[in-house]
């Protein structure tokens, strides 16, 4: 089988009928699925890191995000949900590592999945 095969047809198992298993078995499906959530939860923590980040001013021994943690988010596929969270809540807009890094992530990330998609056409 090929990886063309198990990305073009639905995972059907023998043993259920449930529509909603039909489309959460599908690989395409469960990579949106994947996309949309740590995309969701990037943001948030982009976030989270913001409100952080103002309340350790007053508080010195609130802990922030380690920004290893930032990174690794978007490696794992939350890089839009980054570049959203540095627009909308103005976070680590002025880092040079966040302002090239994060789009470097994005674009690779975009080239791997036009890759994919046309291996897989």
């Amino acid at each position: 089988m090929t990886l063309t095969y198990f990305l073009s047809a639905p995972y059907l198992p023998e043993s259920t009928s449930s529509a909603a298993f039909l489309f959460l078995g599908s690989p395409r499906a469960l990579l949106g699925l994947w996309l949309a959530v740590i995309n969701l939860v990037t943001f948030l923590v982009f976030g989270l890191d913001k409100w952080k980040a103002k309340r350790t001013q007053a508080h010195p021994r609130t802990r922030r995000v380690p920004e290893k943690t930032l990174f690794l988010l978007a490696v794992l596929g939350g890089s839009v949900g980054a570049l959203l969270g540095m627009r909308v809540w103005h976070h680590k807009t002025l880092h040079r590592s966040f302002r090239y890094g994060i789009p470097a992530i994005f674009l690779a990330e975009l080239a791997l999945g036009v890759g994919l998609w046309w291996l897989c056409r």
